[in-house]
């Protein structure tokens, strides 16, 4: 989703929370109805099954599909959690060195200034 609303105002932790969890429900309502057409389809093709018994495998063939994409969007959440973390962790890393690096740079300016205005003005004596 993106950060700014329909009306070009961004979205605050609040907004965007809620749009990420109607963004997720859409998504796991699209999966269960693709997961009921599969299992249609899959019921359609066993001729020799009773209409109770289609239904009975239907059934058992969405709910399979919702716990399996369940799980499988468990361990994507999972592994982005830990990514952000790295991230964080690698960002923060070099946030530090560039700091030290453009101190470090900062020093040896001053330090060349001070030097290049001392030896004018020992030449200037």
């Amino acid at each position: 989703m993106t950060s700014a609303s329909r009306h070009g105002a961004p979205l605050d932790r609040q907004g965007r929370a809620l749009a990420n969890e109607v963004e997720g429900y859409l998504l796991l309502q699209a999966e269960h109805e693709q997961a009921q057409r599969e299992a249609e389809a899959l019921c359609a093709r066993l001729t020799w099954l009773t209409s109770g018994q289609a239904e009975d495998l239907a059934h058992r063939y969405t709910e399979q599909r919702r716990e399996l994409t369940r799980q499988i969007l468990q361990v994507t959440a999972d592994r982005a959690k830990r990514l952000r973390g790295e991230y964080e962790a690698r960002y923060a890393e070099l946030r530090r060195t560039l700091l030290r690096r453009y101190a470090a740079c900062a020093c040896l300016l001053f330090a060349g200034s001070a030097t290049i205005g001392a030896g004018a003005g020992l030449l200037a004596r």
